[in-house]
């Protein structure tokens, strides 16, 4: 799983993947700090299985503390967008193919209204964030209009001569964008082109098509950053209104790089996520005027604390719909090693017993017999939906 991190220039894009990740990256306040895409692991957090059995657990990869589990995600980070981007404009079409690998987009704005469209500082409240989030869609869309119009005279003309499958031809050809055969066929009934002939298609309809294409292949949630900035909670509120079908969270990117920095230097123990913190170390005056006012005016008022991490986990479990299911036994929880609940898989919800076993190991699906969900102790078939924070037992045919 790739999450990636879009935006404009200036909008603390770089701030909030460096508080996501810890990852050293340039942070600047001008436009194209980054250049080259960043890459590092962030994690989602969930309430650990190991609560359940009374037991800690010893993860393999990520981390486990006071039975929050934390499950690394891989994040890209790359330069802020322009308009007309999707037509080359400021590198725009190599950020944008940077892209293409993400399963999801996490859109950096600034609430506050704060820099301008070229990524430019101004006085805050001047620039209206709904444009932002208009616009990276616009340019969203008209890159995919763009890959679909290189190849569409001769594939059409290609798939309507030979009678061919629009639907299977349609999947082989965008198959690179993520798409499944069953998202097209989707598609085009929602918007009613599965019965005309592909060379029929008008540019509108090309259009409506690279628009639901992008929704489905690159879902998108708004990390609505500086929202501590004057202005900035009345524009959250207003972009609520009127964007209804979009996942909007406040954030503070800065403040939650503040505390995690602090947090890394042991001056105060701080889980991502909270809405406090304990301070353990010694701080100046100026350190804990700066953590206190982060606690007043972020913590203390936001919803999601400083929303980072909201954002990490709405994205995944939300907007990206996956549960995350641990292996296990009914009577041993730990592996060869001696560690509790190691493992911790992410799956599409929806799916059964046989994808785990599936998702574990090919084995284990090939020769899947039955499964037990091991907080219950029953046995379940291979259809069994599973669901957050199951832990499952695979029984196979050695």
């Amino acid at each position: 799983m790739i999450i990636g991190v879009v935006g404009k220039a200036n909008v603390g894009k770089s701030t909030f993947f460096k508080a996501s990740t810890l990852a050293d990256v340039e942070i600047a306040n001008y436009p194209f700090a980054t250049i080259k895409p960043n890459t590092g692991i962030g994690f989602l957090k969930i309430a650990c299985a190991d609560k359940f059995f009374g037991r800690q657990c010893n993860p393999r990869t990520g981390y486990c503390v006071e039975h929050n589990r934390f499950i690394p995600i891989n994040i890209i980070d790359v330069a802020g967008l322009v308009p007309g981007a999707h037509e080359g404009k400021g590198m725009g079409l190599e950020f944008l193919n940077d892209l293409n690998q993400a399963d999801a987009l996490i859109h950096v704005i600034d609430v506050s209204g704060s820099t301008n469209e070229k990524g430019e500082p101004v006085l805050p409240g001047t620039r209206d964030p709904a444009e932002d989030i208009k616009f990276l869609e616009t340019e969203l869309d008209f890159w995919y209009l763009g890959i679909l119009k290189k190849v569409w005279e001769k594939f059409s003309r290609a798939v309507t001569q030979t009678h061919g499958d629009a639907v299977k031809a349609l999947h082989k050809q965008f198959s690179g964008l993520g798409s499944t055969e069953d998202m097209i066929k989707e598609i085009l009934k929602e918007i009613n082109l599965a019965e005309k002939t592909l060379l029929t298609w008008s540019e509108q309809d090309l259009l409506m098509f690279s628009r639901e294409l992008r929704k489905k292949t690159k879902p998108m949630i708004i990390a609505a950053n500086k929202i501590d900035v004057k202005g900035a909670q009345e524009n959250y509120l207003k972009l609520k209104e009127q964007f209804k079908e979009l996942t909007i969270i406040p954030c503070s990117s800065e403040s939650e790089l503040a505390l995690k920095e602090a947090a890394k230097h042991k001056m105060i123990k701080y889980l991502p996520g909270e809405k406090d913190f304990e301070i353990q170390g010694q701080l100046n005056e100026k350190q804990k005027n700066a953590i206190d006012f982060i606690k007043t005016n972020i913590l203390q008022k936001q919803e999601f604390g400083t929303g980072v991490q909201e954002v990490l986990n709405k994205v995944v479990l939300d907007v990206m719909k996956y549960i995350c299911i641990f292996p296990g036994g009914v009577n041993k929880l730990e592996d060869q090693h001696g560690n509790v609940l190691p493992d911790c898989f992410l799956l599409k919800d929806g799916s059964t017993a046989l994808d785990f076993a599936y998702k574990i190991h090919t084995d284990l699906g090939d020769k899947f017999i039955r499964a037990i969900d091991v907080k219950t102790k029953r046995t379940v078939g291979k259809e069994h939906l599973l669901k957050q924070c199951d832990v499952v037992e695979i029984i196979n045919n050695k």
